[in-house]
């Protein structure tokens, strides 16, 4: 792991509030709720880019340790403390009013937040996405938008647009989903649809999850299109520990002499903002040392870590990174397209063209840090009684020319809603999505009409991620508190 989670905080919050720990035996102790709940209230105190709007957080909260301590015992577990010391505001945006503050989360195992975010989770190898019924809103069906290699669903023969509408002989609902999908062994009910209604077909199959380590880079070739080479990366999260295969697909770019590049981030929540700057630069590499974005933090910690990102030339295992040099990008995106994505779009928009094909993204303009309960808040000398880590928004990313705050996301340039009836192969210049993309590289469009049927999604199979759509900071900056 190379996140924040190694970082040395030095922190001294108001000297009345002291963690308790015991030192005097090798007995691990299990550590209890009020400890756990000191740690929270310590943690988002310090770095909670909300603070100043939730008053439980004030420095001056608290006329005595017993008022802090009585605080502590009213919250029955670590999640209640969590939840109720997070900022309430919303917003209007275009979807609806909206919480400022929708992507803060704690686990119970950072372990498996580790795992995650070095892109190791529990898979059965089908990744899918779950949209309501056209005409029955209540009910749920799945569609495949892709298998990963090497998984019992690409043993069994499960592919990219094949539809299931029940899990284990129970039709799935709205009220049903998470609960059917979790556990590590089911079997799913095929079915086909076709733009109005869900058949089943009355065959199955059983998938089991085990552990995985998804490659982000799950698509990378060129295409010929009226003769010219263009670029087509499927990127599914920003994944640290897989830098150096996407700087080796834009090397393979690079030397095809690609005139144009099609970034596909449809179904990529996110992930490391170090990555997303990356490649940024690999798009592009005219702008190296050019300002890519800045970061507000809270006011207490603005001033110390308040800095800005830059273009760069080189990945963080300090290869030289492979620049294409391209003035104009086409990004495909959804609505499961959210932050590092976004901060892409962002951060590339004041410099070059960028076209987006495909709908709306998710909105999210914020970014996190791993706090663990150490007396620095750091990896080393956690707790050994509990894995309780969090991960609250810090920051909020702003870009070269000022534009934050896209609560609303990033409406597409050409609407193209994925068919589900017709989702096509990726990487093939016949997808639907993808065609529409070439199709304006061409000058051409050659569909008079793209499909702008909107389903509503309510979830896909990375909602059960611990990092699922989040978007982490995790440069290696010495963030001892001054």
């Amino acid at each position: 792991m190379k996140y924040l989670k190694y970082f040395a905080l030095f922190l001294f919050v108001g000297g009345m509030f002291t963690s308790c720990f015991d030192d005097s035996d090798d007995v691990v102790r299990v550590s209890g709720t009020t400890e756990i709940n000191d740690f929270i209230w310590k943690g988002l105190n310090t770095f909670y880019l909300y603070k100043a709007d939730v008053p439980d957080l004030a420095d001056n909260r608290f006329a005595t340790n017993q008022d802090f301590t009585n605080f502590l015992n009213a919250s029955a577990t670590p999640e209640d403390m969590f939840n109720k010391l997070l900022t309430q505001e919303t917003v209007s945006s275009g979807s609806g009013t909206v919480k400022v503050d929708q992507f803060s989360w704690i686990v119970d195992d950072y372990i498996a937040l580790e795992q995650a975010f070095d892109g190791i989770t529990r898979n059965n190898g089908m990744e899918y996405g779950l949209v309501r019924y056209p005409n029955n809103e209540s009910l749920v069906f799945g569609y495949v938008r892709y298998v990963l290699p090497n998984t019992d669903a690409a043993s069994k023969g499960i592919k990219r647009g094949d539809i299931f509408s029940t899990i284990d002989g129970t039709q799935i609902t709205d009220q049903n989903f998470s609960q059917l999908l979790a556990p590590d062994s089911y079997t799913i009910g095929l079915a086909t649809f076709d733009g109005t209604n869900v058949t089943a077909t009355g065959s199955s199959v059983a998938l089991t999850k085990v552990q995985y380590t998804e490659n982000p880079v799950f698509v990378s070739k060129t295409i010929d299109v009226g003769g010219s080479p263009v670029g087509y990366l499927m990127y599914n999260s920003f994944t640290a520990d897989f830098d150096a295969q996407l700087n080796a697909a834009f090397a393979k770019f690079k030397s095809d002499g690609v005139t144009d590049l099609v970034l596909d981030v449809r179904y990529n929540g996110g992930g490391s903002v170090t990555t997303a700057i990356d490649l940024s630069s690999m798009i592009t590499g005219q702008y190296n040392g050019q300002v890519f974005t800045t970061e507000q933090w809270n006011a207490d910690r603005q001033e110390q870590f308040g800095g800005t990102n830059h273009f760069d030339d080189k990945i963080r295992t300090g290869e030289a990174i492979n620049n294409l040099n391209l003035t104009r990008v086409y990004i495909l995106t959804t609505r499961s397209s959210a932050s590092a994505s976004e901060l892409v779009i962002s951060g590339l928009d004041p410099y070059i063209n960028i076209i987006q094909v495909g709908s709306t993204t998710r909105g999210k303009f914020q970014a996190s840090i791993t706090l663990y309960d150490s007396d620095n808040f750091g990896r080393q000398n956690a707790d050994p009684g509990h894995t309780y880590a969090m991960q609250p928004l810090v920051l909020k990313s702003i870009n070269s020319a000022g534009a934050t705050d896209y609560f609303d996301g990033f409406a597409p340039d050409i609407e193209i809603e994925e068919d589900y009836s017709n989702l096509g192969t990726l990487g093939d210049e016949n997808e639907p999505v993808l065609k529409a993309a070439l199709d304006n590289i061409l000058g051409t469009r050659t569909s008079k009409n793209y499909n702008t049927v909107q389903l509503e999604s309510i979830g896909n199979s990375k909602m059960f991620n611990p990092n699922y759509e989040r978007m982490y900071h995790d440069q290696d900056t010495d963030l001892s508190i001054q």
